[in-house]
C-alpha cells in the first residue's frame, strides 16, 4: 500500500504508487508507528525540495530517521521540480546547494534584494502557497501567453506546466500530449506556481523537468 507522501502541483499528499525524481519535507507531520500522516500538512515554512540519494544516506519513509530512535522529518516525493515548485517548495541548501544559492539569488534579483536569503523566500512563498491556505490567482489570456516555462497552471482540478508556450497536461506518472492555449474548455484558468516562483523562473531559473515532458 502506497504512503501517503506524494506531492501534487496543488501542494496536496496523495498516495500513489510512483516515487518521481525528487524527495522533499516540511518538517515532521507523520507518526511512525503508523506511518500515516498527522492532520498538520506541514511543520516549518521552509519547505524544500532534495535529492533521493545523497552521500550514501539511507532512510525509512515516515519512519524513525534521527538519532536516538526519534522520529525524523517526513519523505516527501515529486514528480519533478515543476510539481515542486508549484506546490510552494523550494530547492534544499544541504543537498543541492548550488540549485539553492541559484534561486535563492535569482530571488535576490527579482525583488531587488541585495544579499537575498533563504528565510526571505519562504515568509514570502508560505503566504503563496495553496496547501497553506493562499490562493490561485486567475490568469488571463494575455497572462497565460507570458508565463514562463516550469510554471503550473489549473484548468479545474487538471494541472498543467507550461513549456515551450504549450501546456502539458500532468499525471503522476508524467506528462501528456502538450495542449494549446485554445484547447482549454473550462475556464477561468487559475495559476498554481507561487507568483514568488514565477518571478524566480523569469529571471532564468530552470527546473528539473520529468522526462515525460521532452516526449
Amino acid at each position: 500500500m502506497p504512503l501517503q507522501n506524494r506531492v501534487d502541483p496543488f501542494g496536496v499528499l496523495r498516495a500513489v504508487p510512483e516515487r518521481g525524481l525528487l524527495m522533499g519535507n516540511r518538517g515532521i507531520i507523520h507518526d511512525p508507528e503508523t506511518k500515516t500522516l498527522l492532520k498538520k500538512r506541514w511543520a516549518l515554512q521552509a519547505w524544500i525540495i532534495c535529492v533521493c540519494e545523497f552521500r550514501d544516506v539511507r532512510r525509512e519513509p515516515m519512519g524513525r530517521n534521527r538519532n536516538g530512535g526519534k522520529t525524523g522529518w517526513t519523505e516527501l516525493f515529486f514528480l519533478d521540480e515543476v510539481t515542486a515548485l508549484s506546490a510552494g517548495h523550494r530547492p534544499c541548501f544541504f543537498c543541492r546547494r548550488e540549485r539553492a544559492s541559484d534561486f535563492v539569488q535569482r530571488f535576490g534579483v527579482a525583488y531587488g534584494i541585495a544579499e537575498p536569503r533563504a528565510p526571505q523566500v519562504d515568509k514570502r512563498l508560505h503566504k503563496e502557497r495553496l496547501a497553506a491556505g493562499g490562493r490561485a490567482p486567475v490568469v488571463s489570456e494575455e497572462e497565460l501567453a507570458g508565463l514562463p516555462d516550469g510554471a503550473m497552471i489549473a484548468e479545474g482540478g487538471n494541472a498543467y506546466a507550461m513549456r515551450g508556450r504549450k501546456a502539458l497536461h500532468w499525471s503522476s506518472a508524467g506528462y501528456g500530449d502538450p495542449v494549446g492555449f485554445g484547447g482549454f474548455a473550462v475556464r477561468p484558468i487559475r495559476l498554481l506556481t507561487p507568483a514568488t516562483t514565477v518571478s524566480v523562473l523569469r529571471q532564468g531559473y530552470e527546473p528539473v523537468w520529468h522526462p515525460s515532458a521532452e516526449t
